[in-house]
This record gives C-alpha cells, structure tokens and sequence, in this order.
C-alpha cells in the first residue's frame, strides 16, 4: 500500500490488470483501516462518471469496526490512463478480474472472515452480476445496493426497441458517441461549487459526464437484461433508493430531494429478482447517492444500514458511534436468526 491522495489514513494499491486494445490496464483498491483489528471488511464499487472520494462513508464504517476498502475500476477515477476512454467497457464481466482481486487482497492477504459488498448505481449492477457468478463460492457474505442501475431511465420506447438499435451500432462501432444528454442537475446538487456540499474532482467525475458510447450501453443492456431475467445471489441484499425521481436535466430544487439521475420504481421492481433475501429501503428526499444526501437523511442510511447489518450479518458496531441510536449500539445478532427467505420494503 502507498498514501491515497485523499492522505491518512487512506491508502492505496495499484492492481495490474495486463492490457486491453487501448493499452496497460489497472485498478485500485483504496484501504481505510477501522481503529483496531477487525476481520470484517466492506468493499465499496462506485458508479458511472464517479470514482471514490465518500470519506464519510468509510468513517462510518471504520467506527463500526470494519476495515474499508473502494475499488476505482480501470478507467475510473485513480485508474484511468492517458490512453484510455473514460469509463468505457464492452461487457460488465470485464470488471471481475479486479473484483476477484480486490475480494482476494481482502480475504486472504488481510485475513478477514466476513465481507460485505457495497455498489452505488452502475457499480450496484455490476456487483450483483458478480456475486450472482459467485452464488455458489462464499465470496461475499451480503450486499448493500444503493441506488442501483437496474433500467435505463427513459420511455418504453428509447429503454426497449431504440436501445436494441445502440446495442447492435454498438458491435460495429462501439466507442460511436451517443448523443444522450446526462445533464447537470445531479452534478448541481452535490458539489460545493454549486448546491451541494461536496468536493470531488470534477477532472474524474465531470459535472456533466463523460460522453456516452454505444459499447458501453450495450454491455449495460445485456447486464440488465441479464439481472431482469432473474439472478441467485444467496446472500442477503439490502437495496436502498429514494422515494421519487427528477427526470430534468437542467437544475430545479426538485432535484436537490430525489434521484436525478434513475427511475426509482425501476430499483423497487426488480428487486426481488436478485436472489432470495432482499430488503427495500426508500428514504424520502434522498439524492441519487444516498450518502450524500442532505444530513438527515444521509443519517437514517447509514442507521438502516448498520441495523441491516447487525441483522443479517450479525456485524453489530464494536463501540457506539456519535449519533447512532439506541438500537443500533446493542451486540452482534447471530447468524442463526437470519430470517428465511424474504422480500421486505421498508419505508424510510
């Protein structure tokens, strides 16, 4: 490990990933160690236009007695080169390799026992469909979906039929840009410079985005595809989303209490087709990333998270934590009292 640029306590470890058709490839895990030994262990996979930079995240978990750690994936963030498209992939298994990695640096060379995996949005699909090929392994022992990209936030008509045509341009030419405007609204109410309270670097993570290339859309409509047809992860899942969505591009206050950038009723349907344990959390005014929604609520996630936690991982905190309430201060569940299979919504 080396110092992050994020500085103590965070470090980082650059995972060599051999070459692709653009050149070298690379991923990194950046670590952030809890207080004292611990052998549990989150690992953190952002999403699209984004990269690691949740330091609030990481204490939350720290402080609960869990070692963090965030995987930028190759062309994200830390691990993007010179000589690479942003954020560009063909197929979502491409990321694997620096998952099975990042899990095996976590598991073995660290010697934890238990792991949960934590994706936010695209990064949330992308986890699911690898623990799903991982169902029969032991790799992770729960996941924690927040916001996650299970459609693609437009008409029947632009997600089905016109999203086929992309993905089939997409095989002849898959870095053609696609003229599909992200907007900034999202962007808007997160960072400091604007409405929001953030500082990230806008050079990783653009107000606007990256642009959008047909490749990449196909390999995220065979992925959804995929999770829509119905997964098996065997673990218990936590998906969280908020309550309403924006669907503007440009900047409304509408946008600074709901998710700007997905359609949450997607993330609400097709829950239930990832496996056999899967709870719903909505949490009314929540942004896009929940964890960096306003105070209040950015407060009763990480609450809901930690009693979800402590309920089927049987991962209570170590000491409490300023703010944390009663009940979530009490010992570790055991395993044993897992509930049986289950699809719950809770409202939040």
């Amino acid at each position: 490990m080396e110092p992050d640029v994020l500085g103590p306590p965070y470090e980082r470890q650059t995972i060599d990933l051999g070459v692709d058709d653009e050149g070298p490839v690379v991923a990194t895990l950046v670590r952030r160690r809890a207080e004292r030994p611990t052998r549990r262990a989150v690992l953190y996979v952002h999403g699209f236009v984004d990269y690691f930079f949740q330091t609030h995240l990481a204490d939350f978990f720290a402080e609960r007695g869990w070692d963090f750690y965030a995987l930028d994936l190759r062309k994200y963030g830390r691990s993007l080169l010179t000589h690479q498209t942003p954020n560009f992939c063909l197929d979502l298994t491409d990321y694997h390799p620096e998952l099975d990695a990042a899990a095996k640096i976590i598991r073995d060379d660290h010697g934890h026992d238990v792991l949960l995996a934590v994706g936010h949005s695209t990064g949330g699909l992308i986890i699911s469909l690898w623990a799903h090929a991982h169902r029969d392994s032991g790799l992770v022992d729960g996941l924690v979906l927040n916001s996650p990209f299970f459609d693609i936030n437009a008409s029947w008509l632009v997600r089905r039929p016109l999203l086929a045509a992309v993905s089939r341009l997409g095989r002849r030419a898959p870095r053609q840009v696609v003229p599909l405007d992200l907007g900034t609204a999202y962007g808007e109410s997160i960072h400091s410079d604007h409405r929001g309270e953030w500082s990230y670097d806008l050079a990783w993570k653009p107000l606007a985005g990256f642009p959008v290339r047909a490749g990449w859309l196909g390999a995220i409509r065979t992925a959804q595809r995929q999770l829509r047809a119905g997964l098996d992860i065997p673990v218990p899942v936590l998906v969280a989303c908020s309550t309403r969505s924006f669907r503007g591009r440009r900047w409304h206050e509408s946008a600074g209490v709901a998710d700007a950038v997905l359609d949450v009723e997607h993330m609400v349907r097709y829950a239930p087709r990832l496996g056999r344990h899967v709870t719903v959390a909505r949490f009314d005014g929540g942004l896009h990333d929940l964890t960096l929604s306003g105070t209040a609520v950015r407060g009763e996630v990480f609450t809901k998270i930690g009693r979800w936690a402590e309920a089927f991982l049987g991962a209570g905190p170590t000491a409490p934590a300023d703010g944390a309430p009663p009940d979530a201060r009490k010992g570790s569940v055991p395993r044993s009292r897992r509930p049986a299979d289950s699809v719950g919504v809770t409202p939040s």
